[in-house]
């Protein structure tokens, strides 16, 4: 069986050249089948994939081990797996489910290397007042007190 170790190997040094791009994932499942996910500050092109690819299929040798092999970009509402996704999600608005179920919405203020901040906007009758006011609020959360944090894609 190829070993992840070599295929994370191979990915991350063919990254290193990029300024941008970065591994979130590598699997290997039972038959050799092979699974990379990247992802990009400013996006990843299918010629990026292409590229890492072939990169990859050089390294290996299809004489020795057969193998199937798929390289594709971390999807858009796929939940952040890496540090690096929530760095540069600063700033957007995200959907985070807590271990304990409860789900919300805000924009991702920090992060940090042990967890992250999001502001969430809740309505609030002040005492005296008619009519709630919006009221931004800072909700801190370590990452093992999540199940999962993604990009929220609204239509307005």
């Amino acid at each position: 069986m190829i070993e992840k170790s070599l295929i994370e190997d191979i990915t991350n040094n063919f990254l290193q050249e990029t300024s941008d791009m970065f591994l979130v994932e590598v699997s290997v499942r039972p038959g050799n089948i092979i699974v990379v996910e990247i992802d990009s500050d400013n996006g990843v092109s299918i010629d990026d994939c292409i590229l890492l690819s072939r990169k990859i299929e050089s390294q290996l040798d299809r004489e020795v081990e057969d193998f199937e092999l798929e390289v594709g970009s971390a999807g858009i509402t796929s939940p952040f797996r890496v540090l690096r996704q929530y760095q540069k999600n600063v700033g957007n608005e995200v959907e985070v489910l807590t271990k304990g179920g409860q789900k919300l919405a805000g924009v991702l203020k920090d992060v940090g290397d042990n967890g992250f901040v999001i502001t969430i906007t809740k309505m609030v009758k002040p005492e005296g007042a008619k009519r709630k006011v919006a009221v931004d609020e800072d909700l801190s959360f370590n990452f093992d007190d999540v199940k999962y944090t993604k990009y929220l894609i609204r239509f307005k």
